[in-house]
């Protein structure tokens, strides 16, 4: 995703944003706190499972996927959130996608798309979400703190995304307690495992790391076992022949 890329979708953002409706807010859906779980099972790398049709990257993915009976895959074989795409432009997603699976699993859905507004955020709690994605490039450090208190203040928990150090500072600065380490270089589109790698030396102890993009295989998630709490899948599991044994391969056991 260049930056360039980036641009563009964040004005298509502020259009939608422009055309949206200001909900009421409503009953925040109950379910346990991701943060809580990661606190408390630390043994094992956590599996954030990702429902996601298309991609800028690699185009289509899995169009025909039945999105319910897939996350209720995930939640079967021990997933410990569900990621789902909302972005229709850009990831063919729907917030429709994310209120059908919020009413149909009990485990935490993170509603993934690019915030930058605080109706964004009232419209993922009504359709059942109880985390948000908040990406620091996308935002000022001023707008990105707005967005959190905001965020939290309504009971969310924030997956607050980071790619560089300065990122990651801008995060802790933050206090943020979920964080992401996004494995895609925003410039040129790539990924690289060693961007978890690095960015590790820097974590705080009281905090929780997951790595996002470019794990496929167990032996992707062994890289990153040491350092982070989870992961984040996505296309591993869309293109899955058998989706239970790709989650087991990825559940690194940290003793």
């Amino acid at each position: 995703m260049s930056q360039e890329f980036l641009a563009r979708i964040l004005e298509q953002k502020a259009h939608e944003v422009e055309q949206m409706e200001l909900e009421e807010v409503q009953p925040l859906r109950q379910t346990y706190r991701l943060a809580e779980f990661l606190k408390n099972h630390r043994d094992r790398l956590q599996v954030i499972a990702e429902v996601k049709k298309a991609s800028p990257s690699l185009g289509d993915i899995n169009l025909n996927v039945d999105i319910v009976q897939q996350a209720q895959t995930y939640e079967a074989n021990g997933a410990v959130m569900i990621s789902v795409l909302t972005d229709e432009v850009f990831f063919k997603g729907h917030l429709d996608y994310l209120r059908e699976i919020s009413s149909q699993v009990n485990i935490p859905t993170l509603n993934k798309d690019f915030i930058i507004d605080e109706k964004q955020i009232i419209r993922a709690r009504n359709a059942g979400a109880t985390v948000i994605l908040l990406i620091v490039a996308a935002l000022s450090e001023e707008r990105l703190k707005e967005l959190y208190d905001y965020a939290t203040e309504l009971g969310l928990e924030v997956l607050v995304e980071t790619h560089n150090l300065a990122e990651l500072e801008v995060v802790h600065r933050l206090g943020a307690e979920i964080i992401g380490v996004n494995n895609r270089n925003l410039t040129t589109f790539e990924v690289d495992l060693q961007t978890s790698v690095d960015l590790a030396q820097h974590f705080k102890e009281d905090r929780y790391y997951i790595s996002e993009s470019a794990i496929f295989t167990g032996k992707d998630a062994k890289r990153v076992a040491p350092y982070f709490n989870g992961i984040l899948v996505g296309t591993a599991l869309m293109q899955a022949e058998d989706v239970a044994q790709r989650i087991k391969e990825l559940q690194i056991d940290k003793g």
